[in-house]
């Protein structure tokens, strides 16, 4: 909480400070990838069995929301390049954890997108848990956006193996073209256009429609990183299908948003 308000008011950053200073930035790392193994692993089954069912669920919610809060304070704190060279070897993993989140973010938007918030009647607490579970999941992906992208910024800085596997075994280049096509942090309700943003979902006004939202930015400021840095350059292999993937998005949006992505890397 004191990271982000620093970073907020705009003031000196002695929480980034500290996590570079004591090299915790691994560690936070590290317990980020624990947490989504348990939630992968373990919290299934508690879901799964029928006799589980504890009057106060608060002990497990703070256990499936640990990652939402590491993730947030990661994203807050990477905007720092510092940081991001503090993570050391670690940075690998998160390049992989930021994949994992990118990938199933994806899928959900091809199956209809993020689910809704309603609650039912005839639930019970840990199947409500369980729902909470998944919208988290939702925000988490678009943490996992921000920190993918403060990552490409220090791609001049980034080791081989981290370029290698950003580019070659992942090819984020053509899987950030995915999520500019499906776009799942917008939506149409009742004919009026929405996006997410601070948890929630926002009507945009017409005479706003036509801006790069600031998750849209996130993805072209990261392609701009991987397809236009000299580094990046020298080790993506622009293969006939990524190369068709990538023309296709730029033919229908590419000048005008990479122009206004310019523009907020800049700022």
């Amino acid at each position: 909480m004191q990271a982000i308000l620093d970073a907020t008011v705009s003031q000196g950053e002695p929480i980034q400070e500290l996590l570079v200073t004591h090299g915790k930035v691994p560690t936070l790392v590290e317990e980020l990838i624990a947490v989504e193994m348990w939630k992968q692993k373990v919290f299934p089954v508690f879901c799964r069995v029928e006799d589980f069912k504890p009057q106060n669920t608060f002990p497990i919610y703070m256990v499936v929301h640990h990652e939402a809060s590491i993730i947030n304070l990661l994203e807050t704190v990477f905007f720092h390049k510092e940081v991001c060279e503090s993570a050391e070897d670690t940075v690998l993993d998160l390049v992989d954890y930021c994949h994992r989140k990118l990938t199933l973010l994806v899928a959900q938007s091809g199956c209809g997108g993020p689910p809704e918030g309603e609650g039912s009647q005839d639930s019970n607490p840990m199947q409500e848990l369980q729902k909470q579970a998944e919208l988290m999941e939702f925000e988490i992906a678009l943490k996992a956006l921000s920190v993918l992208r403060y990552i490409t910024d220090c791609v001049d800085s980034l080791s081989l193996s981290t370029l290698s596997r950003m580019l070659s075994t992942h090819n984020l280049p053509c899987l950030l073209v995915e999520l500019l096509e499906h776009s799942p942090w917008s939506r149409r309700e009742g004919g009026k256009l929405q996006q997410f943003e601070g948890s929630r979902w926002h009507t945009v006004a017409p005479s706003e429609q036509q801006k790069l939202s600031k998750l849209d930015g996130q993805v072209w400021i990261a392609l701009y990183n991987l397809l236009l840095s000299p580094e990046a350059q020298a080790h993506y292999c622009l293969t006939s299908f990524a190369k068709g993937r990538l023309l296709k998005h730029w033919e229908k949006h590419g000048k005008t948003c990479v122009l206004a992505a310019q523009g907020d890397r800049a700022k």
